[in-house]
Parts: structure tokens; sequence; C-alpha cells
């Protein structure tokens, strides 16, 4: 695929993807022969793991951290001792990600709870 097309299926823009990566997060799997970037469905499928954890708020430094444990796990190699490590670093992955959706739903709570004083105010009557 084109950046185009996977702009399209990731809803990122091609500025970000161009941004990524420089950042060492994403690398297109090929050139074209005119030089135009060339990505396959594993490379959307890391474009998308990043843009998860981007609302979360993590840092670049651990998406690039993640997607190396992701990697590792994937490969297959490494002794059990190894890939046990790998999970472990991935469960804390886990963990941070469902704590950092717990602060969000309660911060939308609070929103939805203030949006809801601001229309029953515009519902009083004078």
């Amino acid at each position: 695929m084109q950046i185009g097309q996977v702009a399209e299926r990731t809803g990122l823009s091609l500025r970000t993807i161009r941004h990524y990566e420089e950042m060492g997060l994403v690398t297109p799997s090929a050139r074209s022969k005119g030089g135009f970037r060339l990505y396959t469905r594993a490379d959307v499928d890391r474009l998308m793991v990043v843009r998860r954890m981007k609302p979360l708020d993590f840092s670049l430094e651990e998406m690039r951290n993640l997607l190396t444990v992701l990697d590792e796990l994937s490969s297959g190699g490494g002794s059990d001792a190894e890939r046990e490590q790998l999970r472990q670093q991935l469960r804390a992955f886990h963990q941070v990600a469902e704590a950092r959706c717990e602060k969000l739903r309660a911060q939308l709570l609070a929103a939805e709870d203030f949006a809801a004083t601001l229309r029953h105010r515009l519902d009083a009557k004078d």
C-alpha cells in the first residue's frame, strides 16, 4: 500500500505517518521504483498500535519499547526465560494502559456531569 492508502486505513495523516517513520516507530517495508513508500499489512498493524497508544499518553520511547517487545514476541525466538521476560513487559504495558483508561473514564464522567449541570441551567426557567 502507498502512504495515502495507509492514511485512509489508519485515520492518521500523511504527516503523522512520516513523523512516526522519522521517530523510528515504523519503517515502510519497501519503496516503489518512483521512490514512494510502500507499506504491508504488518506495517499498518504497527501504526495502529501507535495510534491506540497516543490517547493514553504513552511517550514515543514507551511506544518504541512496546513495539520492540511485540516484535520480539512475534519472532518466536529466544529462550523460554527471555520470552517470559517479554510477556512480563507486555503485562506491565497492559497494566499501565488499564490504569490510564480508568483515569480517562473518571475524567469523562466528570465532564459529562459538568455538561449535565450546564444543560440543567439552560433548561431552568428564570
